[in-house]
């Protein structure tokens, strides 16, 4: 089951988010954030942006959330997209139905545009976001030092709806998803309400 993220969800969240910081290089953290950081993340994202789980058997196995990539105004309607999961969660759909009820989400808030920065050697999420329908950027080459090693970063971007005149700035997502039923109405609208 998809649904919002809880600030009660952030300790499961957090095991799934360690070993990407502790064993791999898709994070650039050093060092695992404790649970008051990442409550400070969560709460700080969710102000303007959706963070939903993947809970299957009343475990969080997967999450995926908004972000701001730009701080002047004019990228106003520019998203940043993240994903995390579980392995068991691996090759399931799983990521496939989190991103997909994200960007609709940002869609309907009014974001035009979202980007997701990949690690150059993580060629499983370059597949999965390829799948996605987002297109390489950028690229930088040897720009994070980690593990000994210099990594390149891949600046993937998608285009979710471009309009001349895009009007007001996004809404809040609580605007957008008001209850647990208007999310049902999105992912049902995708055909992912049950993955």
């Amino acid at each position: 089951m998809i649904r919002m993220a809880l600030v009660s969800d952030v300790p499961e969240m957090l095991k799934i988010y360690a070993p990407y910081v502790e064993n791999t290089t898709v994070s650039f953290e050093y060092t695992v954030p404790d649970t008051e950081e990442f409550e400070r993340r969560f709460h700080t994202y969710t102000r303007q942006f959706p963070w939903l789980v993947y809970e299957r058997d009343g475990r969080v196995l997967g999450y995926a959330y908004g972000s701001a990539p730009f701080e002047r105004q004019a990228y106003g309607y520019c998203a940043e997209v993240s994903i995390y999961l579980a392995q068991e969660a691996m090759g399931r759909g799983v990521g496939a139905g989190l991103y997909a009820a994200l960007e609709r989400i940002l869609c309907l808030q009014g974001y035009q545009v979202v980007y997701s920065l990949v690690t150059s050697e993580n060629s499983r999420s370059l597949r999965f976001h390829e799948k996605q329908g987002y297109r390489l950027f950028a690229a930088f080459d040897r720009c994070g030092y980690k593990f000994g090693r210099w990594l390149g970063v891949n600046w993937l971007e998608k285009r979710l709806e471009i309009v001349d005149n895009p009007g007001k700035f996004p809404a809040s997502w609580r605007t957008i998803v008001q209850n647990d039923e208007k999310l049902r109405d999105i992912l049902a609208s995708l055909s992912i309400s049950n993955l």
